[in-house]
């Protein structure tokens, strides 16, 4: 029998690209989504990619009534993906009240109605700033978690906590937590892609706009951290290869349900920020007009995973060179500028 597996936040960019991962492996998808940060409009894009329309549920999960409903009429699931969260790093720190009641009281809700409509499985969206500013690199699903530097970082946290008591309290109740790193990029189609509303928080989309002349210049925050280039270093993973990754996770979750497990998604290498600027320039043949400003408060110099523990227990690695992964945000883009 096909299994149903429930995606909140399905309409959002990393939700939409592990749909279709979820629907080409032959997974029925349910979408719950309140379309605050997205667009019903991507099911349109999931549906020509696959050739399957997911079904969707309009709905709020910090609304109790509505996703009590919702998961009444999808008790039959054999998991949720939970992505539905506010995740703008410098919006968290002047909006924390907003971040912590959206985030948490979301995943309080969806983990009680697991409990009471005994569906087993949780992958959790979370994220590498759960290990702060990190003393050793690359990071290990060991390291040491150090204070977060904002509160969407601190929600992480916390989530994860949440989901381990839970997870303890329920026999039964499984969760992978996947800690990703810098998720760019579209699919390689240029259906659906990464397409923030109002000016981008992340780096990549801020290129492809300034390269297609939306944006006028791109402001690159300090040039002189400790780094072999004076530019900040992160770890950037194709949205597909994350898409991926959740993929496994699943499978990996409903083959040893084993309680809590966690993993880092990421590439296993830094890239540095003027690095990524240069391949996006050489892939594209797009020249970028960027100037370098002022540090940005709560970043960090570097951070990179290690994600061999994902490669041995998940069969799972990242493929994706990246240059292939600008290509693919640049034809999203520039075809998204045509709709």
């Amino acid at each position: 029998m096909t299994q149903k597996i429930i995606v909140t936040g399905g309409c959002g960019y990393i939700g939409s690209h592990t749909t279709v991962a979820l629907q080409q492996a032959g997974f029925n998808v349910v979408i719950f989504d309140n379309l605050v940060n997205s667009s019903a409009d991507v099911i349109t894009g999931i549906t020509q990619i696959t050739g399957i329309s997911p079904e969707f549920e309009q709905i709020d999960c910090t609304d109790l009534t509505a996703i009590r409903d919702a998961f009444s009429r999808h008790r039959d699931a054999a998991g949720v993906i939970h992505f539905a969260a506010l995740k703008a790093v410098g919006e968290s720190v002047s909006k924390p009240t907003e971040y912590y009641r959206n985030n948490l009281v979301s995943l309080l809700n969806v983990l009680d109605m697991m409990v009471a409509f005994n569906i087993p499985n949780i992958v959790f969206s979370s994220s590498a700033t759960v290990y702060g500013d990190a003393d050793n690199l690359p990071v290990r699903e060991d390291t040491p978690l150090k204070p977060a530097t904002s509160p969407y970082g601190q929600t992480k946290v916390i989530g994860e906590s949440i989901i381990r008591d839970a997870v303890a309290a329920h026999p039964g109740l499984n969760s992978c937590l996947l800690r990703y790193f810098n998720p760019i990029g579209a699919h390689p189609s240029g259906l659906i892609g990464e397409s923030p509303s109002g000016i981008p928080n992340n780096l990549l989309p801020y290129i492809t706009q300034t390269a297609a002349g939306i944006r006028e210049c791109l402001s690159v925050f300090g040039d002189d951290y400790d780094t072999p280039d004076g530019f900040c270093i992160r770890d950037y993973i194709d949205v597909n290869d994350l898409a991926a990754a959740h993929l496994s996770a699943l499978r990996y979750m409903i083959s040893h349900p084993t309680g809590t497990d966690v993993f880092n998604l990421g590439t296993g290498r830094g890239v540095s920020v003027m690095e990524l600027i240069k391949t996006f320039e050489q892939a594209t043949g797009q020249k970028l007009n960027y100037k370098i400003t002022a540090r940005r408060p709560g970043d960090i110099p570097a951070i990179w995973a290690d994600p061999s523990r994902a490669e041995r227990l998940l069969g799972w690695r990242a493929r994706v060179p990246l240059s292939d992964t600008l290509l693919s945000a640049w034809r999203w883009q520039t075809k998204s500028m045509k709709k």
